[in-house]
């Protein structure tokens, strides 16, 4: 259930900058002027965050033609990423948010549940971003089958 704080389609996207994949850090501004696909996920190397990854990876190329780039996030650290990218070869920046801020700001560090048992997770989420850098559009408790097809359709739609 999104807070009332939540970013929502039309507002500007909380800006940030954090260390990636391979390296150096990745901001939100070094996109200025690009559509930006920012996918949150709960873990590296797990079945449904590596679907999600490499399905990504597979349509890098017709994101690049929608003038989009894709950037992953989840609190794993950059060395883990690193693993991650390199054992299914990702192509898509791995964004790494130890601290949480990023994944606060976008109200997806959530509540669940798992076998009666309540902790703290990030939401499968995604937030497409336009070149004017605000949030055109928003997938909540996304499920992976055929989310890559519905964000690079609303990509290509996004002007």
């Amino acid at each position: 259930m999104a807070d009332v704080n939540d970013p929502v389609a039309g507002e500007p996207a909380p800006a940030f900058s954090a260390p990636r994949d391979g390296g150096g850090t990745v901001s939100l501004a070094d996109f200025a002027g690009k559509k930006v696909v920012l996918y949150f996920y709960p873990k590296d190397d797990t079945p449904g965050c590596t679907k999600e990854g490499i399905a990504f990876s597979e349509m890098i190329g017709a994101f690049e033609a929608a003038d989009t780039v894709i950037l992953g996030v989840s609190r794993d650290p950059v060395k883990k990423h690193d693993k991650f990218r390199d054992k299914h070869d990702l192509k898509v920046a791995l964004i790494s948010d130890e601290a949480g801020s990023i994944t606060e700001d976008y109200g997806v560090w959530v509540e669940k549940a798992m076998y009666g048992k309540k902790y703290m997770g990030i939401e499968r989420a995604t937030f497409l971003i336009g070149k004017d850098g605000n949030i055109a559009e928003v997938w909540r408790k996304v499920k992976v089958t055929g989310h890559v097809e519905a964000v690079l359709a609303a990509a290509k739609a996004l002007a």
